[in-house]
């Protein structure tokens, strides 16, 4: 008998849901074992019946064995749609890094709900007296949540989006009834790059111009981002990116630094505490950098990212 799976999306872009149809062969494999009962974004279903009418009266998300969740929570309607998946769904799985650790959502945790209304609804080019949407739209909660900080979640799938690989093997894993294998490792782990800097480094450098690499040439013959003086995030990331025979991690393939788009290494690191220790034990000044706050562009629930003061 099939497995039957729910998926809903809160505060996301679609990105981890296309990822999921990007599996392609992997995904004829296991979708003859799959009932997907409750699919927003691919199938027509609504939370209070088909014709949004009758004895329906609260939100309904049919029964699961296993739940997809992608995005964090920002919104009242979003609690409540991750509560019912929550109620329904024997095993639910934090899908993307907006799920696990708020993604690029969570960036607004610098800033209380009346700045970022009035940032957005009240410019130049307004009438300075206009009204930020009222009763007509979900409440907001005071800061973008991680998934895990409102509902109980069982598996962590981060990834902006998750490499199909990855879903594969989670989906795979849970219809041979074993714990998925994912990757544990940093970026730094499975990058191909040469280190042999340490200690050369005092100064970190804007990313304002290419880094140094001969173009045509295998990335095992480019010198290490961070060791040129470029914010990689790289040894503070989880590896994943590169899927499971990838030629390298994504960013560095296109000699770029890692962003830390796959959350912290273990669940409940910290990106920018973890960097700065790093920095730190290479002997490098952190002092000047610009931003701090962007080495938690992907990981800015949990409280890591307050209001600013």
């Amino acid at each position: 008998m099939p497995v039957k799976v729910a998926s809903e999306w809160l505060n996301s872009c679609s990105g981890c849901e296309i990822a999921i149809l990007n599996l392609g062969e992997a995904l004829l494999t296991v979708l003859p074992h799959l009932d997907f009962v409750h699919f927003p974004v691919l199938m027509d279903h609504k939370y209070f019946g088909q014709t949004g009418e009758g004895d329906i009266h609260h939100l309904e998300i049919p029964e699961a064995v296993v739940g997809l969740v992608s995005g964090g929570v920002r919104n009242q309607e979003h609690l409540e749609v991750a509560e019912a998946m929550r109620r329904s769904c024997r095993v639910l799985i934090a899908l993307g890094t907006c799920a696990t650790h708020g993604g690029i959502p969570s960036l607004i945790n610098q800033f209380g709900n009346d700045e970022l209304l009035d940032r957005c609804y009240h410019t130049e080019t307004t009438d300075p007296g206009a009204d930020a949407p009222g009763d007509t739209v979900p409440a907001l909660l005071d800061r973008c949540y991680a998934l895990d900080e409102k509902v109980k979640v069982d598996i962590y799938l981060p990834g902006c989006p998750p490499h199909p690989d990855q879903i594969a093997e989670v989906l795979t894993a849970l219809l041979e009834g074993r714990a998925p294998e994912l990757p544990s490792k940093s970026v730094c782990d499975t990058c191909p790059t040469i280190r042999d800097g340490k200690g050369k480094l005092t100064k970190m450098r804007r990313f304002t111009e290419n880094a140094l690499y001969e173009p045509g040439r295998p990335l095992g013959e480019m010198n290490c981002l961070l060791e040129q003086g470029l914010l990689c995030m790289g040894p503070v990331t989880r590896a994943g990116c590169a899927g499971n025979d990838g030629p390298g991690p994504r960013c560095l393939i296109a000699r770029v630094p890692c962003r830390g788009c796959f959350g912290p290494v273990q669940q409940e690191g910290n990106q920018l505490l973890d960097m700065y220790n790093a920095l730190a034990s290479n002997g490098i000044d952190f002092t000047h950098i610009a931003d701090p706050s962007s080495m938690l562009r992907f990981s800015g629930a949990h409280g890591l990212l307050r209001v600013r003061k």
